[in-house]
């Protein structure tokens, strides 16, 4: 297996990327990791070079550049090679802590869509405080900052399969993001979607969901916009941080017995801390194009991208996103099939 990773994309490259390929080496034994870049400053951080190869490029997509400019104009940066690595067949799968928008459109016009669908979604996996080892999957977290209600459709597909192949769980719920759990709430699009989804008997869909509920396990696969999901994850890796701190600091100031009990509950916040993480998953997915692409948090360190890589081994060797490409052919078939079946009946 080989794994094409943008060693200049990220808040921390190449340093926390270039030591995350050798975390993940030693999980990994069996995959080569080619990584592009600048060569002289990736062999500062890689101590061997066992089971890697380096691609030196001078070019870099930074996080200001306009996504599509930069993968058009610029052809020998480090994540379109490696996006085009992955189209030649020289590499399985792209990942990248990089510009999302560019590792978006790199996918999109490099890799490439799958048959029938006309946008891939972002899918990322957030912790549910019904368990220590629930999680609920949320797609579209960024891919497309406006949707119709075919794609949120389209985008249940793909988080029905993922939710059942991926993270193993069977009939998954899938709900919708609204502003109210009412069927007729929110705007025009999300109304027609909520239809399009209810209409759909091969989903499991259990109707709208409000931002608050997300958390407790209410269903297993969201569906969203890009601008709502990104902003929705936002919000809740912010609030997560937020409130330990302020819980900190407030037996900080609380005194001597305050500052007594904040220690015996120090591993209490420990194991709170650990179950919001949600950078153990691994990185985002991007669903819907004809190769595994996975994208990291810019600030990723060399833990959190070791935990990517081991994702993104993952996928290709269950071979999902063939899997997933002849599902998604198959249902829009089914779709079709029924919609004649009902048109017959009417007639």
């Amino acid at each position: 297996m080989k794994i094409a990773v943008d060693a200049m994309g990220g808040d921390n490259a190449p340093e926390e990327i270039v030591k995350g390929v050798s975390e993940a080496r030693k999980a990994l034994p069996d995959v080569e990791f080619i990584l592009y870049g600048k060569k002289d400053e990736i062999a500062k951080y890689m101590d061997d070079f066992r089971n890697v190869k380096v691609v030196h490029t001078d070019e870099v997509i930074t996080m200001e550049d306009g996504p599509v400019k930069a993968v058009r104009r610029k052809k020998n940066s480090s994540m379109v090679l490696a996006a085009q690595a992955v189209k030649n067949g020289d590499a399985d799968a792209i990942f990248s802590a990089g510009n999302t928008g560019a590792l978006l459109a790199a996918g999109l016009f490099i890799i490439g869509r799958i048959k029938g669908l006309d946008r891939p979604g972002m899918t990322t996996t957030l912790p549910s405080l019904k368990g220590e080892n629930d999680n609920f999957t949320m797609l579209d977290v960024g891919a497309n900052a406006e949707s119709k209600a075919k794609n949120l459709h389209d985008f249940a597909i793909l988080g029905n399969f993922y939710g059942t192949n991926v993270m193993h769980v069977t009939n998954p719920r899938i709900a919708l993001l609204n502003n109210g759990t009412e069927y007729d709430k929110g705007d025009k699009i999300h109304k027609e979607a909520y239809q399009l989804l209810k209409n759909d008997s091969s989903l499991n869909f259990v109707g709208n969901i409000e931002s608050r509920e997300l958390l407790n396990g209410t269903a297993d696969v969201v569906v969203t916009d890009g601008f709502t999901g990104n902003a929705v994850l936002k919000n809740i890796e912010g609030t997560a941080l937020s409130m330990l701190k302020l819980v900190k600091e407030t037996i900080m100031n609380s005194g001597v017995k305050g500052k007594m009990g904040g220690l015996l509950l120090k591993s209490a916040f420990s194991q709170i801390k650990d179950q919001m993480d949600y950078s153990k998953q691994g990185g985002a997915v991007l669903l819907g194009v004809k190769a595994p692409v996975v994208k990291a948090h810019g600030s990723s360190n060399a833990n959190q991208v070791k935990n990517a890589l081991v994702q993104v081994h993952e996928i290709v060797d269950s071979k999902l996103v063939k899997n997933l490409a002849d599902y998604f052919e198959m249902h829009l078939e089914s779709i079709k099939q029924d919609d004649v079946d009902k048109e017959n009946e009417n007639n």
